[in-house]
Formats: C-alpha cells, sequence, structure tokens
C-alpha cells in the first residue's frame, strides 16, 4: 500500500473512531544556502548541496530531495495557518463582550501574526518564495474555515481550541524529522500564546452558568474534528513529498504514522475532558 493510500485510509478510521455515527515548491536557490544543505548538515550520509557526499544510488537520493520538499510543505502550511488564525483571532476580539477579553484576544492574535513572520523568514532564508510554499494549501485551509463558521462566539472559541490542538500535535510530532534549526523554530512558534487557556477558562464559565450548551458545543467539537481529518485526508492525497515526510520516506514506517493518528485522537478527547465536553 502507498503512503498516500494509507494515509488515506488511517484519517478515514480516525474520523469515524471521533466522529462516531452521529454526530503552513521552491524558488531559485543561491549557491550554498539551498535547503538541502541546510537540512542535511547533520546527515550521517554527508549530504550537500551538491548531493550526497557518498553514492547510495538514485533510490537515496530521490528520497532526499522528497524529504526537503515534504519538509517545505510542512513550513508552507504552518505559515499559511498561522495566517489565518491571525485573522480569526481578530475576529474573535470583535465579538467579545468585554473589553479586557478584546484586548486579551488582540494580543493573541499579534503573536500568531509574529509566529507567522518568523515561519516567513525562514522560507526567505531557505531561498523559498514563502507565497509559492502556502499557495498549495490555501484552499483545504479556506474550505476547512468555510465549512466550520461558527454560529457565536463560544463555537469559535471550542474551534480554535480544538482545531488549534490538532494542528499543534501534529506538526510537533512531525518536527522531529526535520532539520534541526527548522525544528526548533516549529516548536517556537506552536508554543501557546494564552488561547487554550483563554478559551477552556470561557467554556467552562458559559457551561456551568448555562449546563445545557455542553451538549451542543460536544456536537460541534466533534464535527470540527471530522472536518479536520477530512482536509488532512485531502492535503495528504495531493501533496505526496509531505505524505512520505510522514513516512520518514519508508514504507516500513507507515505502522508509525497510524500511532500517530491514533496519538492525535487521544489527545483530542483529553481536550474535550479539560472543556467539560467529555463523555
Amino acid at each position: 500500500m502507498g503512503v498516500t493510500a494509507f494515509l488515506v485510509r488511517i484519517a478515514q478510521q480516525s474520523s469515524n473512531i471521533v466522529c462516531g455515527r452521529g454526530v503552513r515548491h521552491a524558488g531559485r536557490r543561491r549557491a550554498g544556502t539551498c535547503y538541502a544543505a541546510l537540512v542535511t548538515q547533520n546527515d550521517p550520509l554527508g549530504a550537500t548541496a551538491d548531493g550526497p557526499a557518498v553514492s547510495t544510488g538514485s533510490t537515496d537520493s530521490e528520497a532526499d530531495r522528497r524529504r526537503i520538499r515534504g519538509a517545505i510543505d510542512l513550513l508552507g502550511v504552518l505559515a499559511y495557518a498561522l495566517l489565518v488564525a491571525f485573522f480569526r483571532l481578530v475576529e474573535d476580539a470583535a465579538l467579545a463582550e468585554s473589553l479586557a477579553d478584546k484586548a486579551a484576544l488582540a494580543e493573541m492574535a499579534v503573536a500568531e501574526f509574529g509566529h507567522f513572520k518568523l515561519i516567513r523568514r525562514r522560507l526567505e532564508e531557505l531561498n523559498v518564495d514563502p507565497d509559492d510554499a502556502m499557495r498549495p494549501f490555501v484552499a483545504a485551509i479556506d474550505e476547512f474555515h468555510a465549512r466550520t463558521a461558527p454560529s457565536d462566539w463560544l463555537e469559535s472559541l471550542v474551534k480554535a481550541y480544538v482545531g488549534d490542538g490538532i494542528a499543534v500535535d501534529f506538526c510537533r510530532t512531525v518536527a522531529e524529522l526535520l532539520d534541526p534549526q527548522t525544528a526548533e523554530l516549529v516548536l517556537v512558534v506552536l508554543e501557546d500564546t494564552g488561547h487554550a487557556g483563554f478559551a477552556v477558562a470561557r467554556v467552562r464559565e458559559a457551561i456551568e452558568a448555562n449546563p445545557a450548551v455542553a451538549g451542543r458545543l460536544a456536537l460541534w467539537a466533534r464535527r470540527l474534528v471530522g472536518e479536520a481529518l477530512g482536509q488532512a485526508q485531502r492535503v495528504a492525497a495531493e501533496r505526496e513529498d509531505l505524505a512520505a515526510l510522514l513516512a520518514g520516506g519508508d514504507v516500513t514506517q507507515l505502522g508509525a504514522i497510524g500511532r500517530m493518528f491514533a496519538v492525535l485522537t487521544d489527545a483530542h478527547a483529553r481536550r474535550m475532558a479539560t472543556l467539560g465536553l467529555g463523555d
């Protein structure tokens, strides 16, 4: 079974588990600064911008190139996701009732935009056009948000907490497969800006004041997970290099991908409990 087909099957299975029945293109590269050189600085094969120092055959060479393209894809999808998160937080700030909440959300929005700029700068350092890196993921991310437009402020908070949580867990896992410098940057931009705690506090306060909203929000959270996994499936099907990165470039790692999706599902269940929406 190919990497993409396996990811599609796992995403479908994970969606069924969570939802139940009812319920961020490389541009021209300057010599000595290409991503191939940077990503393989500590590679045991001693690869350089001109290729592996030790000949390992055409298969390994193609695997290295695929890994590089997959890493750039990851930075691209993360960059666009952070940019959209900035816009979403600005909208949430406008909907907040108190001035304190408006200010808190605005501050979080500024932090997310700062994270976006860090990823954009990293892509530029690698001689990759940030727009080109983000463009392949615009449709999938925009469609997810279009299909999950919240009807009120509480749904917006749950969406941010649940959706962002899945994305963060996923990117942290994949970061282990990147070169050290890029991996460190990814972990930095995934640091919580305070939105998670803010969302949990406001949602739990709302449930305490009106327990009836818990059922509606729980159904909403399950729908969000289903939509998120659906779009992840779409991206994996369209971006084979990113899918290969998840598998470590080796079909023998497909079992590890399945375990990763299981971990993401378990983490979602814990977030639901933290929100007060657990079974």
